[in-house]
């Protein structure tokens, strides 16, 4: 089987709305021997960040961000075993509390949820507060759980300015030093997360678990 192609299929699927699509090419893919994380960031997360796009762009709708979750629902519950036993294997429990969430106004949760469920795997304590997140809510339950790290993803560049003004509410409260702050999502990119105040940012899941285990000094 051509790894490029099942890849491909996979995106298409994805950008497709075809649930029972991405669901079979990422079992094909899996059978093949394909990586796991090649098939999340090459097939799936590359069809939800063309779907963000369109979405964005206006090309795009409610109807067809529904589809595209359901789509990447269905593949994730066939590749989340594969990924889960990849990211465990040699790890032990390590010490960290982590913060996950979605920032308010936007509800996008794919890239939030495979991040949380590595981190987790990864022996993390994480804490996901869902989507649409107040900045305060978060930051109350930062302070209320004793978090090390909080972590916050959005898929809609319009979202992105509440990500400054989190860091811009931890500076006010005068809690700013006590937490790293991490953020994600398909148009956050190094150089903005620098300019924000941010302590870091990752490409894909994989890279945000070597971030965190930098940061806190566990790998």
């Amino acid at each position: 089987m051509d790894k490029d192609n099942i890849i491909e299929q996979i995106s298409q699927a994805v950008i497709d709305g075809d649930d029972a699509a991405s669901a079979e090419k990422t079992r094909l893919a899996l059978e093949s021997g394909t990586d796991p994380l090649l098939i999340l960031n090459s097939g799936l997360m590359a069809g939800a960040e063309v779907v963000g796009k369109r979405f964005e762009q206006g090309e795009y709708f409610l109807p067809e961000l529904l589809l595209t979750a359901r789509a990447l629902k269905s593949a994730m519950e066939v590749i989340k075993p594969a990924l889960l036993e990849q990211q465990s294997m040699g790890v032990g429990r390590v010490s960290g509390k982590i913060i996950v969430a979605t920032i308010q106004t936007d509800i996008h949760d794919i890239g939030k949820n495979i991040v949380a469920s590595l981190l987790t795997a990864s022996g993390y304590d994480v804490t996901d507060m869902g989507v649409d997140v107040p900045l305060k809510s978060i930051v109350d339950k930062a302070e209320e759980i004793g978090a090390d790290i909080i972590a916050v993803s959005c898929l809609l560049t319009t979202s992105m300015p509440y990500m400054k003004d989190l860091i811009e509410l931890l500076k006010g409260r005068g809690v700013r030093s006590k937490y790293k702050v991490l953020v994600g999502g398909a148009s956050v990119t190094k150089a903005w997360a620098e300019s924000i105040g941010a302590d870091g940012t990752a490409s894909n899941a994989a890279d945000a678990v070597v971030l965190v285990r930098s940061l806190l000094g566990s790998g």
